[in-house]
């Protein structure tokens, strides 16, 4: 999958060995004038790929199945957004935190005011982001999914070097690149544990409930709001880092999420780089 500006194409191997490329508009949030603006534009961006991956994913998989089913209706496309979402928070937001109340139970930690508190919530997101990468990479669909997503970023860097397509030219490329979802969720948790580090104390110190499952619930209340300038941080942050990818500056702000997709990407075959190239050529408006 492959996005230009306002262009997204699939390209999916058949079971009888035919690439088959699907070229359609980028479902946008962000048509409005206001919300393309720098720390506006990140929360829609991150909503609207959801949607657009979603299909891309449903498409792709009647495709390898060899059926005809139509696309996913708004109804299925809501449920599966809002379970995504839902499990995302529950995994890295929810759990961290009931993780660090734990930590404060045992003694090991301050309560949701102290530093002590949200260094552990941020050291077992990150543990519970890398363990679950880890963890599925074992899975064999998933990581033949992280071989074409070696695939998409060394088809990607040969374009941006004007080489001529090919496997034989493209295979040599890095499979890391700097713009790209891993680092952008990386991103996402570096700045969610800098934000409630700061902010949730401070916001505690002005109102807070009496009751301690009140005051809990509360606080992820609170997380839950803050992950939409969280996300309009990060994805600008992206934006910088990507476009002066030779900056120094930018090259450190790179370096975790690079390493990150040491795990999230793996060396694609010839096969597999066809197919990116597929899609790439089919963003590109070419035959």
């Amino acid at each position: 999958m492959i996005r230009s500006k306002n262009c997204l194409a699939i390209a999916v191997r058949r079971p009888d060995g035919e690439i088959l490329v699907e070229t359609r508009p980028w479902f946008s949030l962000t048509d409005a004038k206001w919300l393309k603006k720098p720390f506006l534009r990140g929360f829609p961006v991150l909503l609207e790929t959801l949607v657009n991956g979603i299909k891309a994913l449903n498409f792709s998989a009647q495709q390898a199945l060899d059926e005809e089913e139509g696309e996913i209706s708004p109804w299925a496309m809501t449920l599966t957004m809002v379970s995504a979402i839902g499990f995302a928070l529950l995994l890295f937001v929810v759990a961290p935190h009931m993780f660090s109340v734990g930590m404060n139970w045992l003694g090991l930690s301050g309560g949701a005011e102290a530093l002590s508190f949200h260094m552990w919530d941020g050291l077992f997101k990150l543990l519970m982001f890398v363990g679950y990468i880890l963890c599925i990479s074992f899975i064999p669909d998933i990581r033949r999914v992280f071989q074409y997503h070696g695939a998409e970023h060394k088809v990607i860097w040969a374009f941006e070097n004007n080489v001529t397509l090919s496997p034989e030219a493209v295979r040599d490329f890095s499979r890391l690149h700097p713009r790209c979802g891993t680092t952008f969720l990386l991103f996402v948790l570096a700045v969610s544990i800098v934000l409630y580090t700061f902010l949730v104390p401070l916001l505690l110190q002005f109102w807070a409930p009496e009751n301690g499952v009140l005051k809990q619930a509360y606080i992820i209340g609170v997380k839950f709001v803050l992950m939409v300038p969280i996300s309009a941080i990060s994805y600008e942050i992206i934006k910088f880092s990507g476009k002066f990818h030779k900056n120094i500056l930018c090259k450190a702000l790179a370096c975790p999420g690079l390493a990150m997709q040491m795990l999230t990407t793996h060396e694609p075959d010839d096969a597999q780089i066809e197919v990116a190239i597929a899609a790439l050529n089919g963003a590109l408006g070419r035959k």
